[in-house]
């Protein structure tokens, strides 16, 4: 049977971990494809919360880690694949405590992985035209640093900034030892190409965020577009000078 660990990483994610830890358990139990053939255990990440996150893992009796510093989101999802890594799973997903992720596209990045078509599955709001596409704003700067992506790897990839992202074990252990920490999804799939990896996506619907507050705004989206392009760039460049 393989292992898989959902990583949820949470900063005051209070009003949505609940519904978030329950949306994955009704789905494991109704889901026979995945509940048959897989183990799924479920990772909270409270990255140093102000909130009563802890509290509701507590309550709830969720298996998590409570980071006694705030990492940001690149520390919180690190120490899920150090976790993950350590504990043995064979997959791990990457899955946001906030509920824009669904938990009923498991079984569509798993299958790719299991079946040798990847190492890395990416869950992409661009591949269908529903639910959640993010504002005009950030959309401009994904388009912007998917291009760049392409310019360094020759692989294109359309959602970049997609958290919803499965891994096998080759690729937990590089990530439990290397996961940028600002920003990380874009340098993470940098990182993972110019090492080879197999990287598909496959199309999934996010929803809105119902509460709390995104880190990232209008301004720091702006910030965001230009810190990842130079770190894509500096990473190629690196890479170049290793071989």
């Amino acid at each position: 049977m393989c292992k898989v660990l959902v990583i949820i990483p949470c900063f005051n994610e209070e009003e949505n971990i609940k519904k978030v830890i329950n949306n994955i358990q009704l789905n494991s139990i109704l889901n026979n494809s995945i509940t048959s053939d897989f183990f799924i255990e479920c990772l909270v990440i409270n990255d140093c919360s102000t909130d009563s996150t802890l509290k509701v893992c507590q309550e709830n009796g969720y298996n998590y880690l409570n980071l006694p510093v705030n990492l940001g989101i690149g520390g919180s999802v690190q120490s899920g694949y150090l976790y993950a890594l350590e504990h043995g799973y064979d997959i791990a997903i990457q899955h946001d405590g906030d509920g824009q992720h669904d938990p009923f596209y498991f079984k569509d990045v798993i299958n790719p992985i299991i079946t040798g078509q990847a190492d890395i599955v990416i869950g992409s709001r661009f591949l269908l035209p529903k639910g959640f596409q993010s504002t005009k704003l950030r959309r401009f700067g994904i388009s912007i640093i998917s291009k760049l992506i392409y310019l360094c790897t020759k692989i294109k990839v359309h959602d970049v900034t997609s958290g919803y992202r499965a891994v096998n074990r080759k690729y937990i252990e590089l990530f439990s030892s290397r996961y940028d920490q600002d920003y990380p999804e874009p340098e993470a799939i940098v990182n993972a190409l110019l090492n080879k990896a197999k990287i598909k996506e496959v199309p999934v619907v996010m929803h809105e965020r119902k509460s709390g507050k995104s880190s990232i705004s209008s301004l720091r989206s702006f910030y965001y577009m230009i810190k990842v392009s130079l770190t894509i760039i500096l990473y190629r460049i690196l890479f170049v000078r290793k071989d």
